[in-house]
């Protein structure tokens, strides 16, 4: 088959509806097997079943895409095990401040929130800034203000403290303190380096053939001086377009932004016409890593197809297709 032809079957088989599809993931990162416990494994299987079941469950009822990916952050908000929510990392100063951002591949419409503290569902709050307002981005008290005024639900930040959370504040600051004479062995450290990660994520593509991606996080543990990573940058760590696919990125931000992953996975199916797991091995497994970051993504085309791809030793990640099939790994062995 010529590149030509080639291209023409898949820009065929792209604008033709795949079967409703919800993919999830819940960061990555250096997550090994030898280092988790039978009960904690379990407990994050079950928490990305809980949200897989839930998105799927508003697919299957005939629901919308992006009512499927907020309902599906939600539950994964709402749980400690991810650093998004209820389970948000403390920054330097001790607080929780969180991103969340959501893309409708229909109409290329986008909504994020950065640097909440207020918001119990910062995903609620990236919709209603996508539907609710002429803007894309809304922070910090900004954005708290227009989510209030928005009915959605806000808390005291009393809410987000999460003692397993801080303890890992406390020991980052210690391991900080002992490297403080290498800058470079800090940012080598492997506890270090993943305090950068975790994101939770979902795609959807529903009955309609429309396509929505979300993510959100409680950024990066111990960040200072209002760091902001790829999480609410439409293109670095959220893009959709029916056209090409949805993304939601978690790694480390600063890597993402810089080559506009989400984006980049998307255009290098629209512009050089390839398939969806060849663009995302192309950007994750060979782009990322050679600038030196590294990470992963989920990702669904129109067709249904799925990648869940990254360079990590683990991403808490799963799919569905159909109902009571809810699919979910957390190793690089697992698939």
């Amino acid at each position: 088959m010529s590149c030509n032809s080639q291209k023409s079957h898949e820009d065929k088989q792209n604008h033709t509806p795949g079967p409703i599809t919800l993919v999830i993931h819940g960061g990555a990162g250096t997550i090994k097997r030898e280092n988790m416990t039978p009960e904690k494994e379990k407990a994050y299987h079950e928490a990305l079943k809980n949200a897989l079941e839930a998105g799927f469950d508003v697919l299957e009822k005939g629901g919308k895409s992006a009512d499927a990916v907020i309902t599906a952050i939600k539950v994964m908000e709402d749980s400690p095990l991810f650093n998004a929510g209820r389970g948000a990392v403390f920054t330097n100063e001790g607080k929780n401040e969180l991103d969340a951002s959501i893309m409708d591949g229909s109409t290329l419409m986008a909504g994020a929130v950065a640097g909440v503290t207020t918001i119990k569902n910062p995903i609620t709050a990236a919709y209603a800034v996508m539907t609710k307002s002429e803007h894309v981005m809304l922070i910090g008290k900004g954005a708290e203000t227009f989510a209030s005024e928005q009915g959605l639900e806000i808390v005291d930040p009393s809410y987000f403290f999460d003692s397993t959370r801080y303890k890992q504040l406390l020991k980052v600051k210690e391991k900080e303190l002992e490297r403080a004479a290498s800058l470079k062995d800090a940012f080598e450290d492997p506890y270090i380096k993943d305090t950068k990660f975790g994101t939770v994520g979902a795609v959807a593509l529903d009955q309609f053939g429309n396509i929505v991606a979300g993510t959100s996080t409680g950024g990066m543990t111990n960040k200072r001086y209002g760091r902001v990573g790829d999480a609410p940058i439409i293109g670095a760590g959220t893009y959709a377009n029916n056209k090409t696919c949805g993304v939601s990125s978690t790694g480390w931000g600063e890597y993402f932004i810089r080559l506009s992953v989400a984006r980049d996975i998307a255009a290098m199916m629209e512009y050089a016409g390839l398939g969806l797991q060849e663009a995302a091995d192309s950007v994750i497994m060979k782009k990322l890593p050679a600038l030196g970051g590294d990470g992963g993504i989920i990702a669904l085309d129109r067709a249904g197809n799925v990648s869940m791809t990254f360079n990590t030793s683990g991403m808490y990640r799963g799919f569905i297709k159909k109902k009571g099939d809810a699919r979910t790994f957390i190793y690089k062995s697992d698939e």
